[in-house]
């Protein structure tokens, strides 16, 4: 199940990214922002907890997010951008670390990193920045499964048609909140029209 906010603040921030002119700064910023955007639409019916604050006038009873059963998993390393603007907001999260590459030959992807504890009783935050053909999501959803996580939500920028359609059949009670969903993927399995290489762009790599 995917949720696609259509708004123009959303969309504006997209098109900013697709601007090769765009400083890493610049572009890191831009995916900080659309992730925040996305992580408010994804904590809309998050439940919430009784909680004793000391407010000036003594003790209140107050209600807010149990942020210690939430755990923030990246894929990396385009993701990070997406991870440091997560845990900025849900500061007493936990943090995990996926290493997923894709083979540019066969576009199979494979786990060469894995720093992610134990989920149960976790509702767990997975961020990726593309959904091309799907493959690393998918990859990335068993891990955490096998984990034990409660619930999986995906925070995503941008999605191709054809991987999102993927991970729906696949994984259907995964909730997935993307940016923008674009228009297909060419024949080197990359989205058009894309970003082009996100973590590259991220951090300036050659």
């Amino acid at each position: 199940m995917h949720t696609h906010p259509e708004h123009p603040l959303l969309q504006s921030l997209v098109n900013t990214l697709r601007d090769i002119t765009i400083s890493p700064l610049t572009f890191r910023h831009t995916i900080h922002e659309i992730t925040k955007i996305l992580l408010y639409e994804a904590m809309r019916t998050f439940p919430m907890k009784p909680y004793t604050v000391m407010s000036w006038r003594g003790e209140q009873n107050v209600q807010r997010i149990d942020e210690s059963e939430i755990m923030v998993v990246s894929v990396l390393r385009a993701a990070l951008p997406m991870h440091d603007a997560v845990i900025d907001t849900l500061t007493y999260s936990v943090s995990g670390f996926l290493g997923i590459k894709r083979d540019e030959i066969t576009h199979k992807s494979h786990l060469y990193y894995d720093r992610v504890g134990d989920c149960s009783g976790k509702t767990v935050i997975l961020v990726d920045p593309m959904i091309a053909t799907g493959g690393s999501l998918c990859d990335a959803i068993e891990i955490l499964e096998k984990k034990g996580a409660d619930k999986i939500i995906s925070l995503n920028i941008i999605a191709s048609p054809e991987g999102l359609g993927i991970i729906e059949e696949r994984y259907p009670n995964i909730e997935i909140f993307i940016a923008q969903i674009d228009e297909r993927l060419d024949e080197n399995k990359f989205i058009i029209p894309g970003l082009g290489d996100a973590g590259d762009r991220a951090f300036n790599t050659l």
